[in-house]
């Protein structure tokens, strides 16, 4: 994931940066692990490294560089870890101004990743609004999927029931279109598919 670069001495962005040890760094790091009385006191007792504090935009930060957040699922889980949602919202923000927090990148990540594992525009456009995006935002990242529902549609159903001679059958039929109901594709998108109308299961 390439994320913006940026310059913030203030806001805790920088600090994170500072924290990754450099070489000397390690060297010692070395040393106190094949000497293990430099991890003790003077009086002989081991002592624990504490953790440095982190600010609420060093916690965000650590979540996004591990994959895409929205708005509303990264302010989520910095209230969950013990932030107040000011806090967490005001962290959010700010990363958001730099570049670093876009819902619209989250959006378009989440379709292809969706798509790609086999599920179907009406689950997608559900999963995206329970983030917090409107209407707008949901149909411009659905908008960059540069697949064709109707291919991945028949794709799924024959690498999971078998094309063809499999489908005479209604049973199988059936079972193939509850299965892409139930992963979010459209009625007609069912239909050409399996050649089962989705209406007879209701």
């Amino acid at each position: 994931m390439r994320l913006p670069t940026v310059t913030a001495a203030d806001d805790g962005i920088g600090a994170v940066r500072r924290q990754v040890p450099g070489p000397t760094a390690l060297s010692g790091m070395d040393e106190d692990k094949d000497n293990p009385d430099r991890a003790k006191d003077a009086h002989g007792v081991g002592r624990r490294r504490t953790r440095p504090h982190r600010t609420p935009i060093q916690r965000a930060l650590g979540l996004l560089v591990r994959r895409e957040h929205s708005r509303r699922e990264l302010i989520d889980k910095l209230a969950t870890r013990g932030l107040e949602r000011d806090e967490a919202e005001a962290a959010v923000d700010r990363l958001a101004e730099q570049g670093w927090q876009d819902d619209g990148r989250f959006a378009e990540q989440l379709v292809r990743s969706r798509a790609g594992t086999g599920y179907g525009p009406i689950r997608i456009r559900a999963e995206l609004a329970m983030h917090g995006l409107d209407g707008e935002a949901v149909e411009a990242a659905m908008a960059t999927f540069d697949g064709d529902w109707y291919e991945l549609a028949r794709a799924l159903v024959e690498r999971r029931h078998g094309g063809g001679e499999a489908l005479r059958d209604l049973s199988t039929r059936r079972k193939a279109a509850d299965m892409l109901a139930r992963r979010g594709f459209a009625g007609d998108q069912i239909r050409a598919a399996t050649r089962f109308d989705p209406d007879e299961m209701i």
